[in-house]
């Protein structure tokens, strides 16, 4: 006998190409205290069909961005996305190597919800990305589907 509310099931897509990063990625979500289903597309291309048409039948919780990527880059993944009435409520943490100020400048003029520099030593991107899932899946209110 279930008593209360299911737990929610946290949809994240990570638009990543290095793998490394994806499997750093894909561990710490799952030591998380929160439920994460993680669904990663490596190029903005692949992030826009799978936003278009998602896996579970509604848009991810959260989407954590690369800027760098191939075939469409992230800002412009960012551009088609929030000018998208249907995916613009989408929360977007831009996570990504560049601390270029025109990175960063571009990131929020497209409505980017956060801009993290990922971190270059392990420890430190592990803890960054905790930090992430802990504000994001925890603590702020994400719409719902």
């Amino acid at each position: 006998m279930s008593f209360g509310p299911e737990p929610r099931i946290f949809d994240v897509l990570l638009v990543e190409d290095n793998p490394g990063d994806v499997r750093l990625v894909k561990e710490v979500l799952t030591e998380t205290d929160e439920p994460v289903e993680l669904h990663v597309a490596a190029d903005g291309e692949s992030a826009m069909a799978w936003l278009r048409d998602p896996a579970p039948g509604r848009p991810p919780d959260l989407l954590l961005l690369d800027l760098n990527l191939p075939r469409k880059g992230g800002l412009e993944v960012l551009e088609e996305l929030k000018a998208d009435p249907a995916l613009r409520r989408i929360p977007v943490v831009v996570l990504t190597s560049s601390a270029a100020d025109r990175d960063v400048r571009g990131a929020y003029d497209r409505h980017a919800n956060c801009f993290v520099t990922k971190p270059l030593g392990l420890e430190d991107f592990v803890s960054t990305v905790r930090d992430i899932a802990g504000f994001w899946l925890r603590a702020a209110e994400l719409p719902r589907a």
